[in-house]
């Protein structure tokens, strides 16, 4: 146990609702100009839960499958940490609900409960499980980290910024996904750019502008500082390229596009070898700006999106596939991200560096830095490609009229926080094998069932027992 190497991700799996909504087609129907969410936030489509669906369902789904697809023991599992901001109990941690799975094999010794911060808490809940394994309170088992988030917005120009999803991974040492746990910096501050004071509503207070400008004032102080501590380690000068790819968290595309941009743009203000003559002599003119000025100015903006396209690319493209697709998962997002890279490029990535560029409004941030190796089956890059089967569960994907959108978000906001109702028991649109919600009762307390998996057992197929809050 005191050798413990390449503590990282060993596994992962992710869920997602088969409900999305094409975002040309919501366009339309919002009476919007056309390309704004296509083009103006780089968004494809947007998944949404349907009223037998929420985090929950999603997390129980999503950690189920990983266990049963990398063939682990529910036994061997030693932490468990949710991240997470769709806040269905003020009390009772969504970690709680997942240990059902645990109970059910006899392990109730399992530390970790839910990290909260906006988009943050999936990060937050991945370095406790890193910082637990690396730790002398270890016991040899593994951690396990749950991202599960539903981001829906009131009627208005955020509304297309939503999406769903639930990402689990499993941590433990000899990982192929590894950590570079000394490339790592943080920048928290106290701002109200995107908050959730109304506990009687799902939706949230935004400030657009603000976040944006939080988003990359924040992504400055983790470069600078990462960069400063990398180069005091290594003795050398950090740059873009010195990764293989950069993994933003992803609001909407059009922000990671600016993202990436703005890294080349303190390449260039920091003088380094991998910025060319020709992008030198384009940002030229903006080398004088202050750091507030450079927040505002459109036209660096735009000239360091030009000269940085072609890296960008090639660097980052492959991680836009799921954002792209599902839209603004909140804590999953991030790691969506990531696993479109390990789908798009799982046979091209030993040896190679990712930097994870994390951010939770309000606000708190992280840059941190992976390795990665092919590893060994089951916990091995081409096999974590096999089990996320991204192009399957989006080809599988049922295409929603935007009306029935609307119609779905209408009843969720009745029933948020409600009690005393059943849901359809629609499972039709569901995968098999997949969690669902049946019923609130008159004590608000939740239950769940799960849709047959056709597992055969001597001959007759084997079906799951429901999941209750409680027993």
């Amino acid at each position: 146990m005191a050798d413990r190497k390449d503590v990282g991700i060993l596994a992962m799996d992710i869920y997602f609702p088969p409900t999305c909504v094409q975002q040309e087609a919501l366009e339309a129907h919002d009476s919007a100009s056309k390309g704004k969410y296509t083009i103006g936030l780089g968004q494809d489509c947007m998944a949404f839960c349907s009223e037998v669906e929420d985090v929950i369902s999603m997390s129980l789904t999503a950690v189920n499958s990983l266990l049963k697809k990398y063939n682990v023991d529910p036994k061997l599992i030693g932490r468990l940490e949710v991240g997470s901001e769709t806040v269905i109990d003020k009390s009772k941690s969504i970690k709680t609900w997942l240990m059902q799975i645990f109970e059910e094999s006899g392990n109730t010794d399992i530390e970790g409960v839910d990290s909260s911060n906006a988009c943050y808490g999936g990060t937050a809940a991945l370095l406790n499980c890193v910082n637990w394994v690396e730790s002398n309170s270890w016991d040899g088992r593994y951690g396990l980290v749950v991202c599960t988030d539903s981001a829906v917005y009131a009627e208005g120009p955020a509304r297309p910024t939503g999406g769903a999803a639930a990402i689990a991974m499993l941590i433990g040492p000899n990982a192929p996904i590894s950590f570079e746990s000394k490339y790592r910096a943080s920048h928290m501050a106290h701002v109200y750019d995107f908050y959730k004071p109304d506990l009687a509503s799902e939706y949230p207070v935004v400030d657009g502008k603000l976040s944006q400008t939080c988003y990359l004032m924040a992504l400055d102080s983790c470069y600078r500082q990462f960069c400063n501590k990398y180069e005091k380690i290594v003795g050398k000068q950090f740059s873009i390229s010195d990764a293989k790819y950069f993994v933003f968290h992803s609001p909407y595309n059009k922000l990671v596009q600016k993202s990436f941009a703005r890294l080349y743009y303190n390449d260039f203000m920091r003088n380094c070898s991998s910025i060319d003559d020709d992008a030198k002599e384009k940002l030229q003119p903006f080398s004088n700006l202050t750091g507030e000025e450079s927040y505002q100015s459109r036209d660096l903006e735009k000239a360091s999106q030009q000269v940085a396209k072609h890296m960008y690319d090639i660097k980052v493209q492959p991680s836009t596939l799921l954002p792209k697709q599902i839209g603004n998962m909140y804590t999953a997002s991030l790691y969506a991200a990531l696993a479109s890279v390990l789908y798009n490029k799982h046979d091209s990535l030993d040896g190679q560096r990712i930097v994870m560029f994390s951010y939770g409004s309000g606000l708190t941030s992280t840059m941190f830095s992976l390795r990665l190796n092919n590893g060994q089956h089951p916990f091995s890059l081409s096999n974590i490609a096999s089990v996320l089967g991204v192009t399957e569960k989006l080809q599988s994907r049922h295409e929603t009229l935007p009306e029935k959108f609307v119609d779905t978000l209408k009843l969720m906001e009745h029933r948020y926080g409600a009690k005393d109702f059943k849901t359809s028991r629609d499972t039709s649109l569901l995968p098999p094998g997949t969690f669902y919600l049946t019923h609130v009762d008159s004590m608000y307390r939740r239950f769940y069932d799960q849709k047959p998996v056709e597992e055969t057992a001597g001959g007759k197929a084997k079906c799951c027992n429901g999941f209750a809050n409680g027993h």
